[in-house]
């Protein structure tokens, strides 16, 4: 097992993402972000690493307030200025941290493009889609109207919105809400960027459409070589499109690896949460895994693991020593825990959560396989069977 000093960095080829050649089109080390209050500090984001080549999809996933946002509109330099950044942000080599608003431009929507959550906020409603797109490619090219408009017909075609031409004259509120999260697709890739980060690109549209939108990515991702970042809640989300997944929580990165790693052998209690709370059609009648308890205060954090309010498999240790980021028994797989070994011994850690819902697990060990034993999946069918009886009406 080892250390991984800078998660990302040079130091560390196990999980540093290159292409063929070696090259990075973004580079981001031991980023931090802080926001200073009346009340005290945020912590927002504590020691995020990681690196993103061409033609690459990385998964950045957590519930709200885990710093997924606040990371991506960092690289983007939209943080407001009382922010405090620290770290190292490169794209293609050139240092970002530190750069001024007006800096920033020449990158922003150009090199690096970003499509946000709610369509309806980023679209303005009082000019056309096509307007606003050809506005958009005249702010990094010096281009006629003609063909800015063209470009816009163009962008919108190529994210599959029917009739593109028609379209492109009409108002944000004449699309649904997949071809709205289409358009902020278009107003992305319209200057041929090297980086798109979607943030939340599927939120509040129906199963279908996400399929589609998320197909649309990557469509946009096989043509133009771009790198892409997808920041969502949804492990569900990631699991077919993404090379490599993050995992984030209270600011920083619990787990990390590729989607099957972290998808077929978590090494950290809360990725096992995110995987037990996704509703499952194959699950028919069975309870949901939540995880008890909230996230933790950016602005006072707990000493030690920042799960360790939350988790299962915690012992004194958790408490008082916040773990490292180290590689488990999986090369190129890392976990933020001072359990992710026993973790591993566990033969379905669904079951801690499961556990979890009727009390705290008195005996983790229990669960593992080195306790053969002691009938667990027994344990659980008789609360399952007394749940389903209490929740049978009385006549």
């Amino acid at each position: 097992m080892s250390e991984v000093d800078v998660m990302g960095a040079p130091g560390s080829s196990a999980w540093e993402n290159t292409t063929s050649s070696g090259e990075k089109l973004l580079r981001v080390e031991n980023l931090s972000v802080d926001f200073p209050t009346d009340d005290g500090t945020v912590h927002a984001v504590r020691d995020v690493s990681f690196t993103l080549g061409p033609g690459e999809v990385l998964g950045i996933v957590g519930e709200s307030g885990s710093g997924k946002s606040v990371s991506s509109m960092a690289i983007m330099g939209l943080l407001p200025k009382t922010a405090k950044v620290g770290g190292s942000i490169k794209f293609k080599d050139r240092e970002l941290v530190g750069l001024s608003y007006k800096q920033m431009q020449p990158v922003r929507g150009n090199g690096i493009s970003m499509i946000f959550q709610d369509p309806m906020t980023s679209l303005n409603p009082v000019y056309t889609v096509g307007w606003q797109l050809a506005e958009a490619h005249q702010a990094h090219h010096d281009v006629s109207k003609k063909a800015a408009w063209a470009k816009a017909v163009e962008a919108l075609e190529l994210v599959g919105i029917p009739q593109p031409d028609r379209r492109a004259a009409q108002y944000p509120h004449e699309f649904s809400g997949g071809m709205r999260q289409r358009a902020m697709i278009a107003m992305a890739i319209i200057n041929d960027p090297d980086v798109i980060i979607a943030d939340e690109p599927t939120t509040a549209l129906d199963v279908t459409v996400q399929a589609q939108i998320l197909d649309t990515l990557l469509r946009i991702r096989d043509e133009t070589s771009a790198g892409i970042m997808v920041i969502t809640h949804d492990l569900g989300v990631v699991a077919g499109m993404v090379d490599r997944v993050q995992v984030m929580y209270g600011g920083t990165v619990v787990e990390q690896g590729t989607v099957d790693e972290v998808f077929e052998a978590q090494r950290m209690p809360y990725t096992v949460g995110l995987l037990g709370s996704i509703p499952n059609p194959n699950m028919l009648g069975k309870r949901l895994t939540p995880i008890k308890g909230a996230p933790p205060s950016l602005m006072n954090l707990p000493q030690g693991c920042s799960f360790s309010p939350r988790c299962p498999l915690v012992i004194d240790e958790c408490r008082v020593t916040e773990p490292l980021l180290l590689e488990t028994d999986r090369a190129g797989h890392f976990a933020r825990c001072h359990r992710s070994a026993h973790l591993a011994t566990i033969e379905n850690p669904q079951r801690l959560f499961a556990h979890e819902e009727i009390g705290v697990v008195e005996n983790p060990a229990s669960l593992t396989m080195a306790n053969p034993d002691i009938p667990v999946s027994e344990d659980l069918d008789v609360v399952e069977a007394r749940l389903h009886e209490e929740e049978k009406p009385t006549s």
